[in-house]
Formats: C-alpha cells, structure tokens, sequence
C-alpha cells in the first residue's frame, strides 16, 4: 500500500500497490498549464487501486480529441490529486508529486520534450520522446 494527498492534507489517497508505480514525466504545454510548472510527473495505476477520503472534487472536461477527462482535486486547497480518461479506461494517472514517497520516484520515460523548458538536462539512459511515445513501446517501458 501507497498512500499519499494534497498539499493541506485534507484529502488523502491509498494505492493498492506493492511497489511504486512506473511514472512518466509529460513535457508537453498542457501539462506545464495545468502543474503551473514545467512539466508533470504521472504515476499509471489501475482505476481500481485507488481509495480516497476528504473532500474530493471531480472536475470534468472534453479535450480536443474528444476524450472526457475527470480530474480528481482537493476540495479545499485544490491539489490535482489524479485523473482518469474516456481514452484508458480503467487506468488512472496520479499526480507522483503528492505520493508520501514522492522523493524515491524515479522517471521511466519522458514525452513531449520537444515542449521541455530549454534550462532542464534530462537524465542519460532515460528514454525521451519528442511527442507522444508509440504505445506499445510506452507501454513495455512503463512495465519493465
């Protein structure tokens, strides 16, 4: 079990994990409006996994590809907390930053750099991607 919650510690989150979940940064202008930083760091954990208290608000949204996107954020302070979507049913991508072990994350991959703020050196040996990554290629990363 994972437990992590937002930044004024009213809501809180358990994962239904044995180890920390593959996590992803994402680069791409969506994300750095969204985290209001320069990008974002993702955890991939099955929908099913997650049990949460407080108050949890569900904002929702169509994205331009028609997918609809419910963003789980703290009622009080409004932390993203997680997020799941019409397009991956089933998965939910948590926000890695809010994890309790957010300092032993430990990127697997990088998309979208061509978007990256130019002052961040990524890691050597980590993959990157200059937009999205292949999925089936994605996928065998974040499962290794």
């Amino acid at each position: 079990m994972m437990e992590g919650g937002c930044r004024c510690g009213e809501s809180r989150y358990a994962l239904a994990v044995e180890a920390m979940p593959p996590v992803y940064c994402c680069h791409c202008l969506d994300c750095q409006s969204w985290s209001g930083s320069a990008f974002t760091e993702q955890a991939v954990v099955r929908e099913d996994a997650i049990t949460a208290s407080g108050p949890i608000i569900d904002y929702r949204f169509t994205s331009p590809s028609g997918a609809q996107s419910w963003q789980r954020v703290c009622g009080t302070c409004h932390t993203r907390l997680w997020n799941t979507n019409s397009a991956r049913p089933g998965i939910a991508m948590v926000r890695a930053g809010t994890l309790d072990a957010s300092d032993t994350i430990e990127p697997r991959a990088h998309i979208w750099v061509k978007r990256k703020q130019p002052w961040i050196a990524l890691p050597g040996g980590t993959p990157a991607f200059e937009e999205s990554a292949p999925l089936a290629e994605f996928t065998a990363i974040l499962l290794r």
